[in-house]
C-alpha cells in the first residue's frame, strides 16, 4: 500500500488563472506550516512540482523527511492565453469556452493551454510514476489545485463535475491510498 498525502501550496494571493505561472507562495503562516509538517508521517517521501510556490512549500514542511527531485508533470493546469487573468475578463472575450471549461470539463481547452483529459493523463502518469518507484512508502505531494482533484476524481472513479464540487485549500492534506485492488480515498481538504 502507497499513501498519498496532497499538500496544495501555500497561497498567492493573486486573483486570476494561476497555472504555469511562477508567483511565490506566501508562507507568513508559520504556525500553520508548523502543523502541517507536525501532521505529515515522519519517514515520508517530499515531493514537489518544479514552480515555486510547490517547491517552496515543500521546503517549509520537509523537516527531516527525505526529498525527492521536483517533477515538472505535477504543474498545474495549463491555461494558456488565460494564464494570469481574471475569470470575468475572459468570460466577457469567450464566454462559451470559458463556461464549458469549468462546467462541462474534459475536452475543452483554453487558447494554447491543456484541457481537464490533458491534465488527467499527465499527473495520472506523474503519480503512477512515482507509485511504481516508492512503493509502499508514505508520499508527500506539494502541488496544486489541479494536481489534487485530478486525484481525487480518479480515487472515486467519478466524472469531472463531480470532483469539481470538492473544495482545496492552501495548506490542506488530502489522502489517498493506492492498494492493490484500487484507491481508498481517506480526508479531503483537511487543515491540520
Amino acid at each position: 500500500m502507497t499513501r498519498l498525502h496532497l499538500v496544495r501550496h501555500g497561497p498567492t494571493h493573486i486573483r486570476g488563472m494561476v497555472g504555469w505561472s511562477d508567483p511565490p507562495a506566501d508562507l507568513s503562516d508559520v504556525e500553520a506550516i508548523a502543523r502541517l509538517s507536525a501532521h505529515l508521517p515522519p519517514e515520508a517521501l517530499v515531493i514537489s512540482s518544479d514552480l515555486s510556490r510547490a517547491s517552496a512549500t515543500a521546503d517549509a514542511i520537509q523537516g527531516t523527511r527525505r526529498r525527492l527531485p521536483h517533477r515538472a508533470a505535477l504543474r498545474e493546469i495549463n491555461f494558456g492565453t488565460w494564464e494570469m487573468r481574471p475569470y470575468k475578463e475572459i468570460e466577457a472575450e469567450d464566454p462559451e469556452r470559458a463556461r464549458a471549461y469549468w462546467d462541462q470539463p474534459g475536452e475543452v481547452r483554453p487558447p494554447e493551454g491543456e484541457s481537464w483529459n490533458e491534465v488527467c493523463a499527465r499527473i495520472d502518469g506523474a503519480v503512477d510514476a512515482l507509485i511504481a518507484e516508492h512503493d509502499g512508502a508514505d508520499l508527500v505531494i506539494v502541488a496544486h489545485f489541479g494536481v489534487i482533484l485530478s486525484q481525487v476524481q480518479r480515487a472515486l472513479g467519478v466524472a469531472p463535475n463531480d470532483a469539481f464540487g470538492y473544495r482545496i485549500d492552501n495548506l490542506s492534506v488530502t489522502e489517498i491510498q493506492r492498494l492493490p485492488e484500487g484507491w481508498n480515498l481517506g480526508r479531503i481538504n483537511h487543515l491540520p
